[in-house]
């Protein structure tokens, strides 16, 4: 990984609703064991659906499916957008 590919990382809570991305990383992979069994692996495309009127939970596509996320849930994914 070079300080290039860092520069695009973000955390996936601070994507915008219709906004897709890439996974990159998962970070704390013993507390996110969760999320990678339910599809959030690095290499997939993920898509940002829905927010709640609060801002938490945040509803997202990926593998396939719809998934809703808690927001901290959600900064434990590192992406990289896309076009």
């Amino acid at each position: 990984m070079t300080i290039a590919d860092i520069c695009f990382m973000l955390p996936l809570s601070t994507l915008k609703k219709g906004q897709s991305a890439i996974i990159v990383e998962v970070l704390n992979h013993g507390e996110s064991m969760k999320l990678m069994e339910m599809g959030c692996l690095p290499g997939e495309k993920i898509t940002l659906e829905n927010i709640a009127p609060l801002g938490d939970p945040i509803a997202i596509s990926v593998a396939g499916y719809k998934l809703s996320l808690r927001k901290s849930d959600a900064e434990k994914l590192l992406v990289s957008l896309v076009d």
